[in-house]
């Protein structure tokens, strides 16, 4: 009989990987199912829902990334040109795209979005992999399973045409009614279900095992995009299931590697307060701050939403033209396209890793 080590491959404590990496989709589905009437059809998110999951956890989440690049000297020193290239280029590219046709611009940031979200879901399932010897076909199910986990429920998403939410902005996504072409993304998509389960049966019948973090990132990501986009229709219940299942792993992933660090008491690879003993308060404390601030900058520049959350913003006149929010949206953007670029790169294994 074929042997396999039996542990399983947690990133950080086993119980900080079940809460914050792998339970959030489920979490988040069990929040729908139970309060049907909350998520029923909401064109709108109430204040309070806005509060928690686009401003502390969707934005937030973005500059968290800060204590892996900017304030992580090996790593700034590491990825320096694209750190300080990328940003740029995003202002500059960003702003021409705007000037040209402003919708081009949300068109391109809600696809690199969507590129990004994808990465991370088969990022995270490659890390819960990386002790694994197993066949290549068994790779390649897994692979396979966790890209179209989230790309069948786009395709639905673009074919069908009847979503009542955007990703960023209204007429983003290119949109095209095709029953035939949808009919067959959803048989494909029944069809890896099958292959998937199979694969795992057989996994534990020559193992003796199951990868347990594995098994549970791939199902989340199964659950949160099916049912986020495809089973529900409305923004609220999509936001939650979006936000929650990337936000919250990606901050503790963040977290999990910066206490590793920190641990290995090498301070000049970061801010090691950040990750001591009370250093989550100041870890979520400046992230929290500074999605803040340019939420309240996006508010008052571009979207009026939420006045009575960024009046302080308000005190300060600001006429924008479409001139000027050529300029201005695509610099209130930087954070975000840089987080969704560099993402590709910080985690490539390395001896910091």
């Amino acid at each position: 009989m074929t042997t396999m080590e039996t542990r399983q491959p947690w990133l950080g404590k086993p119980l900080t990987d079940i809460v914050f990496i792998l339970a959030p989709p489920f979490l988040s589905l069990l929040v729908v199912v139970y309060f049907p009437q909350i998520f029923r059809d909401n064109a709108d998110i109430p204040d309070s829902w806005w509060i928690v999951l686009i401003l502390l956890i969707d934005v937030a989440h973005v500059y968290s990334t800060l204590y892996r690049t900017y304030l992580n000297r090996q790593l700034y020193a590491r990825f320096k040109p694209l750190l300080i290239g990328i940003p740029v280029l995003a202002l500059v590219i960003g702003s021409g795209i705007y000037l040209v046709n402003g919708i081009w611009f949300w068109r391109v940031l809600a696809y690199l979005a969507v590129y990004h979200f994808v990465r991370q879901q088969y990022g995270f399932m490659r890390l819960y992999s990386r002790f694994e010897k197993t066949p290549a076909w068994y790779r390649y199910v897994d692979q396979f399973t966790v890209y179209y986990a989230t790309i069948y429920p786009l395709l639905y998403w673009h074919l069908s045409g009847d979503r009542r939410f955007n990703w960023f902005v209204e007429h983003e996504f290119f949109i095209s009614n095709s029953h035939a072409a949808l009919w067959i993304a959803t048989a494909l998509y029944f069809i890896m279900l099958f292959v998937y389960t199979i694969k795992e049966i057989h996994y534990f019948l020559h193992f003796r095992t199951l990868n347990v973090p594995r098994i549970a990132v791939i199902t989340g990501t199964l659950v949160s995009w099916y049912f986020g986009i495809v089973y529900f229709n409305g923004d609220l219940a999509f936001t939650l299931l979006n936000v929650v299942s990337h936000g919250i792993p990606y901050m503790a992933l963040i977290w999990i590697f910066g206490k590793k660090e920190a641990a290995r008491a090498e301070s000049g690879r970061l801010l090691p307060i950040f990750f001591g003993q009370y250093g989550v308060l100041l870890f979520l404390g400046l992230i929290f701050l500074l999605a803040y601030f340019e939420e309240g900058l996006w508010d008052r520049a571009v979207w009026k939403e939420h006045r009575n959350l960024f009046s302080l913003f308000y005190h300060f006149p600001l006429g924008a033209d479409k001139s000027a929010l050529a300029l201005i949206v695509p610099f209130l953007a930087v954070p975000q396209i840089t987080h969704y670029v560099i993402d590709g790169f910080i985690w490539k294994r390395g001896k910091d890793m």
